[in-house]
């Protein structure tokens, strides 16, 4: 786990004088820019850039660049549509009061770069990493139990401002265009019903796309399990975050001062994100322990995320085992394509059994075998 994943072929020296050119035409002047940099511990699928940048008239402007990554680095994801990512940011953090990162640029041309991307300022803060995950080291474990439940229930509440907020269908038209799906964050309609049947729809698509070559029998007896345990009431559609986890928020003094990756927003049932948060940290606890080591077995407990969204929202959480098995199945065709990845590169050989390609597979078939 200690190994960095290689997410991009680019070369930061060459985007440098690229990204200068380009923000010299948006501010209508000279700008300096800084050297370029990415982050080290999290993100697997765009191509994220640090900067700051510097032009006449105002104080220098920290920025984060997001970028659709190359062909050649063999993507996550089949699309990036980096505007509904810039327009859901904008959403959240204007309608919901959710602190998104504010929007600065959005550029679908791919000349400037050689690629679509987006620009947002940075904030600061302490991320909790996936690499070493925290719940093997770092400022969260160490954290007093207190702190640690001021933490995960200010991140469900999040969640309850995002799916409270009265988003329209014209907000959320933006999420309904064709080049936003298939990908790992399907869209339904704002208000409806029927999210959920277009979300693991476009599910079983990005798995077609992203093993149809080479199956993964366990993934396809999961999307089976589903078919079999349909919610009679999957609940009404929201606005969901879609990677809703605590490894994509920065936090002060255990407070979220900055919501980031919404490459997966989607709309569906509120249960999509309470699920995901509380299996991707099972996901952590289950690695920790396998090494031997306690992690936080109190921490994202299914019944304290369900208790506190209800209290926050008057919405008592449905459907949580099918929900929790879906995030679980989600999990592993995003992380199989990852470990695709990492054999292309080298990193990884392929397993003799294509179901090992799931990380988490001993779980994965408890849960749709119980």
């Amino acid at each position: 786990m200690a190994e960095e994943m290689r997410t991009s072929t680019r070369d930061l020296r060459a985007l440098h004088d690229r990204v200068a050119a380009w923000l010299s035409g948006r501010t209508g002047g000279p700008v300096e820019v800084s050297e370029l940099s990415r982050p080290s511990a999290n993100g697997m699928s765009s191509e994220t850039l640090f900067f700051t940048a510097s032009w006449a008239g105002r104080p220098p402007v920290r920025c984060v660049a997001r970028l659709a990554p190359a062909a050649e680095a063999v993507p996550v994801f089949p699309r990036y549509d980096l505007e509904a990512q810039f327009e859901v940011m904008r959403l959240a953090r204007e309608r919901a009061g959710v602190p998104a990162p504010r929007a600065l640029w959005l550029e679908p041309d791919p000349g400037a770069l050689g690629t679509p991307f987006f620009v947002m300022e940075r904030a600061d803060g302490d991320v909790p990493p996936d690499v070493m995950p925290y719940t093997f080291e770092g400022w969260l474990l160490d954290a007093p139990p207190e702190r640690r439940r001021e933490l995960q229930d200010a991140s469900v509440g999040l969640l309850a401002a995002l799916h409270d907020a009265p988003f329209t269908r014209d907000d959320l038209s933006v999420l309904s265009r064709p080049e936003s799906a298939p990908s790992p964050g399907p869209h339904g309609r704002a208000g409806g019903r029927d999210g959920l049947r277009a979300h693991v729809d476009a599910q079983r698509a990005y798995y077609a796309w992203a093993h149809g070559d080479h199956p993964i029998p366990l993934l396809e007896r999961a999307f089976d399990w589903l078919e079999a345990h349909w919610p009679d009431d999957p609940g009404p559609d929201v606005l969901t975050w879609g990677d809703a986890r605590i490894g994509n928020v920065m936090y002060r003094d255990f407070r979220p001062v900055a919501v980031l990756d919404w490459e997966m927003a989607a709309v569906g049932p509120r249960e999509l994100d309470l699920a995901w948060m509380i299996f991707l940290h099972r996901f952590f606890q289950d690695l920790t322990e396998a090494m031997g080591l306690p992690g936080l077995p109190d921490f994202m407990r299914r019944d304290d995320v369900c208790r506190t969204y209800r209290d926050l929202t008057g919405h008592p959480p449905a459907n949580m085992d099918f929900h929790l098995t879906y995030a679980a199945l989600r999990h592993g065709v995003i992380m199989a394509r990852v470990w695709r990845r990492r054999i292309h590169f080298g990193e990884q050989a392929m397993p003799d059994d294509p179901d090992d390609l799931v990380l988490h597979r001993t779980t994965l078939e408890r849960m749709i075998a119980d």
